[in-house]
């Protein structure tokens, strides 16, 4: 899957989760990730957030604190 596929699904999922009351946004929308997210989109999407994450939201590059990315 392309790069700029992921950096918008991962905003899309941010965008739901921002809009839920409470706290632990980023918290959730990385539970989104770790569900559905197959390894090798977390790894992909891992990598651009370490290069900067550019066009990505702030609340889907704070969620990477929480993603299980695969060790390769």
């Amino acid at each position: 899957m392309q790069p700029d596929k992921l950096i918008m699904m991962a905003n899309q999922i941010a965008t739901y989760f921002k809009t839920q009351p409470g706290t632990g946004q980023a918290e959730h929308v990385a539970a989104h990730i770790n569900d559905f997210w197959e390894p090798r989109m977390r790894a992909r999407l891992a990598a651009h957030v370490a290069a900067g994450a550019q066009g990505m939201s702030p609340l889907a590059v704070d969620a990477f604190a929480f993603v299980r990315v695969p060790v390769e």
